[in-house]
């Protein structure tokens, strides 16, 4: 299933270790109970002028498995320009805890905050690997902005 607005892993409604869903947001949380909460999710941004940063970027991550699966698993993020070089990067682990009886599933969300560096006008993508799945891509565009337009009619 494909939104316009999240990457799905082709994995999607299996029960196979994979990524959920990702998105890029203004703002996320997650609260004590695991609830992921998620505001102002996009996929374009306007600045002034280029090279620029876009500052507290929030990459928001659900990864689901199988209740054997539960452990550490290894993530990567890249953030790439429409050439494949990465801008920024890092790695870490998703760690899926004892569930309850009963329960054949699991899941873990993940927030990563990142001032995002925009070097010029065009497509970007934050890459996400886990475990050895292939990567899923969460697209990211960035534009200048047309001062006439944001303005409005003058007076």
């Amino acid at each position: 299933m494909a939104s316009s607005r999240a990457t799905w892993s082709p994995r999607s409604g299996s029960c196979d270790l994979h990524v959920d869903f990702a998105v890029v947001a203004d703002y996320a949380l997650i609260d004590q109970h695991g609830k992921l909460s998620v505001l102002g999710i996009f996929q374009h941004v306007w600045v002034e002028q280029f090279p620029a940063m876009h500052p507290r970027t929030h990459l928001v991550v659900r990864v689901r498995g199988r209740r054997t699966q539960i452990g550490s698993h290894h993530l990567r993020i890249r953030f790439v320009d429409e050439q494949g070089q990465e801008l920024l990067g890092g790695e870490g682990t998703v760690q899926f805890g004892e569930p309850p009886a009963g329960v054949t599933e699991v899941e873990a969300g993940a927030i990563l905050v990142f001032d995002v560096p925009l070097p010029r006008p065009g497509h970007y993508a934050f890459e996400i690997t886990l475990a050895d799945n292939p990567a899923v891509r969460v697209p990211l565009s960035a534009g200048v902005i047309n001062r006439d337009q944001a303005e409005g009619p003058s007076r």
